[in-house]
């Protein structure tokens, strides 16, 4: 994860998510930063890709649950996906780079 609007990126202990793609269905896992373990499912549509997800939090192990959806985008030669959700009651963007 390179920014989002929910929270501060760590840049040196980022969120890293692990991708998994079968045609349209979309799933893997993430850890990282104020991340102990989640996990999301989905679909690529086109340039969208929609999930669900939980993760459980590092400050007080409390489970987040939710969807969100991204748009794929190549930028300079690698995958974006710009992803916007919900936390909270307002609308949030965060951004993952392929490494």
């Amino acid at each position: 994860m390179a920014s989002s609007t929910a929270s501060v990126v760590d840049p040196t202990s980022p969120t890293r998510f692990v991708y998994h793609q079968q045609g349209e269905l979309v799933w893997g896992s993430y850890t990282g930063d104020t991340v102990t373990e989640g996990r999301f499912v989905g679909q690529l549509a086109g340039t969208e890709l929609a999930i669900s997800f939980a993760h459980e939090l590092v400050a007080d192990r409390s489970v987040v649950r939710g969807e969100a959806t991204s748009r794929v985008e190549e930028r300079d030669g690698t995958i974006a996906l710009i992803e916007e959700f919900t936390k909270d009651g307002a609308a949030h963007e965060s951004v993952c780079l392929q490494v």
